[in-house]
């Protein structure tokens, strides 16, 4: 069981919400029904919620007169019971091609892990990994479920420029960079789904709480897909988990 949430001020007009410091999807589950219990009772006064792995932080809509009362005020609300309101939640089925053309640090891992590249793309490819929240880039899904081999700590001089689609490793997290940008993760494969388009009624295809499951591909077929989906006749391959 873990420990209850503390609470920190966050400036005049925000309260930083924290759980223990672990990536853990039932921490993940309690965040998401206090957000929803929170959201009931204060929607006039909370204009926005900010999910981490292990943080809630509430952005109200003017400074916060009296922080001690909207704490406790915060601390009841947490004690309610609650039904969570059913939402849908999808396995998304994302193609990747770990070629080496795309997995440009997956020599540096094989070296460094003993493990083969093929062991690699195995022990990546085989997890189903839980959508924890979005952040630093529009679309940029920060991924739980990383196999224990695969734990990487971040390079230590980031890249100025990775591919849009790039599949990256970075401490025990994976994701995909969803635009071109700088970043220090490594980089093991390239998706040509868009993860962000804001062309699109929701412009990230997936939530916190979805799944996500790569599915390796190869050079050929990532080229196919690519086409594909530049002629709007691709659909990510989904499955509803709790129908």
């Amino acid at each position: 069981m873990h420990k209850k949430p503390t609470y920190k001020p966050f400036g005049n007009a925000s309260i930083l919400i924290e759980w223990q410091a672990i990536i853990d999807e039932e921490i993940l589950n309690d965040i998401i029904l206090f957000k929803e219990k929170i959201q009931k009772e204060k929607s006039i006064v909370v204009a926005d919620f900010i999910i981490g792995y292990n943080s809630l932080t509430l952005k109200y809509t003017n400074e916060i007169s009296n922080y001690s009362d909207e704490v406790e005020s915060l601390k009841s609300i947490y004690k309610q019971d609650f039904k969570l309101q059913k939402t849908e939640k999808f396995l998304w089925e994302v193609p990747v091609c770990y070629d080496l053309e795309f997995g440009i640090d997956l020599k540096e891992i094989s070296e460094k892990s003993n493990l083969t590249i093929e062991e690699i793309i195995k022990l990546h490819s085989e997890k189903i990994y839980t959508v924890f929240f979005i952040g630093f880039l529009p679309g940029f899904l920060y991924l739980g479920g990383l196999d224990s081999q695969l734990h990487f700590d971040r390079k230590p001089n980031p890249r100025l420029k990775v591919a849009k689609g790039a599949l990256a490793i970075g401490g025990k997290q994976t994701g995909v960079y969803p635009e071109v940008s700088a970043g220090g993760w490594n980089i093991i494969g390239r998706t040509p789904i868009h993860f962000f388009n804001i062309k699109n009624d929701n412009p990230c295809f997936a939530k916190a709480g979805d799944k996500i499951k790569f599915k390796p591909i190869s050079l050929e077929e990532f080229y196919q897909t690519e086409k594909e989906i530049a002629e709007n006749n691709y659909i990510i391959f989904k499955t509803l988990l709790n129908d």
